[in-house]
C-alpha cells in the first residue's frame, strides 16, 4: 500500500510541475534533472554515474545507473560498482573491465527520498513561478489590464487577472470615489512591477495618465490604428483631465473622432473615470495658442511668455477670469500641467480703472507666497483683492484673518498716499 501511495505521490508532484505556465521546456526538464541530481548525491555522495531522463509532456522519468563489474570480493562501492555474478544475472556476457547500465526505480528508493525530492521540487517551483510572473510583466509596465477584486482593505486593493496572478491597486492609486466588490472586474494600468527578495510585486493603477491614454486607444480606433496621436495628458484623477490630440490626415478632425458622435465614445471613458470630466484639445507647436486653447472655455485677450523660465502671463476680461481658474484651480491647474508653463492670470485693467495696480508692485510689503495665493483664486491687482471681503480671501486663498487684514491695510494705504499726492 506505501509503495502505491509513493507511486502516486510522484504522479502528483509531475502532475503539478506539468501545470506551470510560462515556464519553457528546456528549463522545466533542467529543474526535474537538477532536483533529481540533488537528491541522488545525498543518497549516493555523487550523481556523477546516474543519466536522467525526463518527459514532462508525460510527467513520467527514467534514472539508469552505470556500475563498473568486478570480481565478486573487489566490490568497494556498490554505487559505482557492481559484482560479476550480479552484472550476469542481468545478461551473461558480461565481463570483468565492462560498465552496466540498469535502471534505477526511484519509488525504492523510500519514503524519505520521495519527500526530499518533493520538497526539492516544491521550492524550485515556486522559484520559477515568482521569476516567470516578473518576466512576464517586467515588460507591460504602462499597458491596460482587467482583472478581479479578490479582497479590499483600507488601503489597497487585491486584484486576481486571468492566469490567477495577483495585482496589487494602492489606495494612493484609487480615483475617488472608487469603491470595489468582491468578483468584479476593474480594469487599470500596471504601473510597477518589481522582484525584490525574490518576491514580485506588481503595482496596478487608475490614476496615472496612462490609464487615460490607454482607455482612449481603447474607444477610438483612429489613435489604435495610429491615424491621430495623443500628445499630452494631464489628470487631477476623479475631478478633470485634458488631453491634446493631433491628427495626421486633415480629413480627420481629431477632437470629434475622440469625442465622437454625441459623446458616444468619451461618455464611456468619463464614467470608468467616476464622472471625471475631459477635456479634448487640437495640439500645436505654438506655445501661446496652445496655451489659450488648454485654458478653454475662457477667452483670452492677450498673453505675454517668458520661454527661458517656461512662465506665462495671460490676460483676460474680468468676467473671463473666473472660468480660466476653473472651480477649485482646475482649469487653470492642468493648462500648467499640460502645457508645461506656469501660467499667471491678470484682468485687463480698462481706462476707467488706470490707477490699477498689480500685486506684484508690492513684493517688497508682502510676501510672495501670498500674492500667488491671492492670483490664484484671480485676483492680481490691487483693487480686484479689495473688492473681496475678508471672508472671501480667507476661505478661497486659504489664508489667515490677520494676513488677510494686514494686505488690506498696505493695500488702503497705497491708495490714500496716491490721493495724498
Amino acid at each position: 500500500m506505501a509503495k502505491k501511495e509513493e507511486t502516486i505521490s510522484m504522479i502528483d508532484t509531475f502532475a503539478e510541475f506539468k501545470e506551470l505556465k510560462n515556464i519553457d521546456r528546456t528549463t522545466m526538464i533542467s529543474v526535474l534533472e537538477e532536483s533529481f541530481r540533488n537528491v541522488l548525491a545525498k543518497m549516493f555522495g555523487t550523481d556523477e554515474n546516474f543519466d536522467i531522463i525526463v518527459n514532462p509532456d508525460k510527467g513520467d522519468f527514467e534514472i539508469w545507473r552505470n556500475r563498473a563489474v568486478v570480481e565478486d570480493d573487489k566490490v568497494e562501492d556498490p554505487n559505482l560498482q557492481i559484482a560479476l555474478s550480479e552484472a550476469k544475472k542481468i545478461d551473461e556476457d558480461y565481463e570483468v573491465g565492462e560498465e552496466v547500465t540498469d535502471e534505477v526505480f526511484f519509488e525504492k528508493f523510500g519514503r524519505r527520498a520521495i519527500l526530499n525530492l518533493r520538497q526539492t521540487l516544491a521550492s524550485k517551483i515556486l522559484e520559477l513561478q515568482k521569476d516567470a510572473i516578473y518576466n512576464l510583466y517586467k515588460d507591460k509596465i504602462g499597458q491596460l489590464i482587467s482583472a478581479e477584486v479578490y479582497q479590499t482593505w483600507k488601503k489597497e486593493v487585491l486584484l486576481i487577472d486571468d492566469n490567477g496572478n495577483e495585482m496589487l491597486l494602492p489606495k494612493s492609486e484609487q480615483i475617488p470615489g472608487d469603491v470595489f466588490r468582491k468578483g468584479e472586474s476593474v480594469r487599470a494600468v500596471i504601473v510597477e512591477v518589481d522582484n525584490k527578495n525574490n518576491n514580485p510585486k506588481i503595482i496596478v493603477s487608475r490614476t496615472s495618465e496612462d490609464f487615460l491614454r490607454r482607455l482612449f486607444e481603447l474607444e477610438v480606433p483612429e489613435i489604435h490604428d495610429g491615424l491621430i496621436t495623443i500628445h499630452k495628458v494631464a489628470r487631477i484623477p476623479g475631478e478633470r483631465a485634458k488631453i491634446a490630440v493631433e491628427s495626421y490626415d486633415e480629413r480627420i478632425d481629431p477632437v470629434g473622432a475622440c469625442v465622437g458622435v454625441k459623446g458616444s465614445r468619451i461618455h464611456g471613458i468619463v464614467r470608468e473615470l467616476r464622472n471625471e470630466n475631459i477635456d479634448v484639445i487640437n495640439y500645436t507647436t505654438n506655445i501661446s495658442l496652445f496655451i489659450q486653447r488648454a485654458l478653454n472655455p475662457a477667452k483670452i485677450s492677450s498673453i505675454r511668455l517668458n520661454e527661458e523660465e517656461h512662465k506665462a502671463e495671460v490676460f483676460l476680461k474680468p468676467d473671463e477670469v473666473s472660468l480660466a481658474i476653473g472651480k477649485g484651480g482646475f482649469n487653470i491647474k492642468l493648462a500648467g500641467m499640460l502645457t508645461g508653463y506656469t501660467i499667471d492670470v491678470y484682468r485687463d485693467i480698462d481706462e476707467e480703472v488706470e490707477e490699477d495696480i498689480y500685486l506684484d508692485e508690492f513684493k517688497d510689503e508682502i510676501d510672495e507666497w501670498i500674492i500667488e495665493a491671492l492670483k490664484g483664486i484671480g485676483c492680481a491687482t490691487a483693487k480686484s483683492v479689495l473688492a473681496k471681503s475678508r471672508e472671501e480671501l480667507v476661505e478661497g486663498a486659504d489664508l489667515e484673518e490677520s494676513t488677510v487684514d494686514e494686505v488690506f491695510r498696505i493695500l488702503k494705504a497705497e491708495f490714500d498716499d496716491s490721493e495724498e499726492a
